[in-house]
């Protein structure tokens, strides 16, 4: 495999994808979710793999798609390239986000339910994965933390989705399936974030720690689970998985990725691409939220 977003390596039982961006605050590129997808499919089919490791290089996990160019107006810079898996010509992709052209709502689909499909890999994967968020993991990132099997989490990591502001929806649908209604409501109807302490008190993460701490306690509970026979993790996982699975995942699924493509071309995401052509996309999310008394963007992309 050739990887540009991701690097993949094995060791011993543990099957190793680690979001190589950092500079982009691992940010997601349409090639990312195909890659790890890829990833997934080369653990599933190598007899030493039992666990799958999934971190972010850097200083956070994945600070969301990384969307500078797309809402810059330079959303050619995103769809170009053989890579990027997309069903229709890259200009086409790019001139569907030119807020003077006309939107077409099944080529945005097109596009975005092929990231879906590479993030839930993760959740349809043979193999146990599991995550550790050290940072920030928010809006398009957190798509990756919740198809993940378990999670470990630096205590005072921001977990969320604040583009549920202005200009994303989730497209993976799998936040009241990972903390109930009433909690995916209190971040999505808000966008507010949470930290990694209160993950963990959600019953989102499986275990917080401090930084110092988080690479042990990482390392630690792979070795355990590495240690179950193939055949035992497989099971468990699909058994456990029919719960999800049983419910309208799917349907929700196709309308969180509907929606998300809506929220990009309704006014107000119109007037959100504008004002990040204009000032940066930076300065506009800062704008989109001092309101709320957040700190706005430092190293992630949201």
């Amino acid at each position: 495999m050739t990887l540009s977003t991701v690097r993949y390596e094995v060791t011993g039982r543990i099957a190793r994808i680690t979001l190589s961006r950092p500079e982009r605050g691992n940010g997601i590129t349409l090639e990312m979710p195909r890659e790890i997808a890829a990833c997934v499919e080369r653990a599933d089919l190598d007899p030493a793999v039992h666990v799958i490791a999934l971190a972010g290089e850097g200083k956070g996990f994945c600070g969301g798609y990384d969307l500078v160019a797309s809402a810059e107006g330079k959303m050619e810079q995103l769809a170009s390239g053989p890579a990027s898996g997309s069903p229709v010509d890259p200009a086409v992709v790019a001139r569907n986000h030119d807020p003077a052209a006309t939107w077409d709502p099944v080529v945005d689909y097109q596009m975005m339910r092929r990231n879906v499909d590479g993030f839930m890999s993760l959740f349809r994967s043979d193999k146990p994965v599991v995550c550790k968020v050290q940072g920030f993991c928010v809006a398009g990132g957190t798509d990756m933390a919740l198809c993940s099997d378990l999670l470990v989490v630096e205590d005072i990591a921001k977990i969320g989705y604040p583009p549920a502001r202005v200009w994303g929806v989730p497209t993976t649908a799998l936040w009241a399936h990972r903390v109930g209604p009433q909690r995916a409501k209190r971040l999505l109807l808000t966008g507010d974030s949470i930290s990694g302490r209160e993950a963990f008190d959600w019953g989102l993460a499986t275990e917080c720690a401090p930084r110092a701490e988080l690479d042990g306690r990482f390392e630690a509970l792979l070795e355990r689970v590495a240690r179950l026979p193939q055949n035992q993790l497989i099971m468990h996982k699909l058994l456990i998985n029919q719960t999800v699975l049983g419910a309208p995942v799917a349907a929700t699924q196709v309308m969180g990725t509907l929606f998300d493509g809506i929220a990009r071309h309704s006014a107000e995401g119109y007037a959100f691409a504008n004002r990040a052509a204009e000032v940066g996309f930076r300065q506009a999310v800062k704008e989109r939220d001092e309101p709320f008394g957040d700190a706005g963007p430092s190293t992630f992309r949201g």
